[in-house]
């Protein structure tokens, strides 16, 4: 379990773009880059330094499938974290709705894999 004081997990998440991928990752489960640099309208590299930055704090996970790296919620997040960002998601239902619509009209999105574990 990942165990997070809130004044870090809060200064991770204080950043608008953080918070709207963390956000987005939350509801579509796992991303890659070029699919929040759609979404959000980014640059890679600004994406990637926020990616960056939320792995440290051990928000996210990654895995390599080819040439795409995809993010995904950790799976060890405390249960009062997971309830915060439940809570953002409402805060943000309408922007977080128009973001998934941008994903939804991605050309040539990637297909994910099934990964046997």
């Amino acid at each position: 379990m990942i165990t997070l004081d809130p004044a870090r997990l809060f200064k991770c998440l204080g950043d608008e773009t953080r918070l709207m991928l963390t956000l987005l990752i939350r509801r579509e489960e796992e991303l890659c880059v070029c699919e929040m640099t759609h979404a959000l309208e980014e640059s890679q590299p600004k994406v990637s330094r926020h990616l960056a930055q939320l792995r440290h704090c051990g928000l996210l996970n990654d895995r390599r499938d080819g040439q795409w790296v995809y993010y995904r919620l950790s799976d060890a997040l405390a249960a009062w974290i997971s309830e915060v960002l439940r809570a953002a998601d409402k805060g943000h239902e309408e922007c977080l709705s128009r973001l998934q619509g941008r994903l939804e009209d991605m050309g040539n999105r990637p297909e994910r894999r099934l990964t046997m574990c």
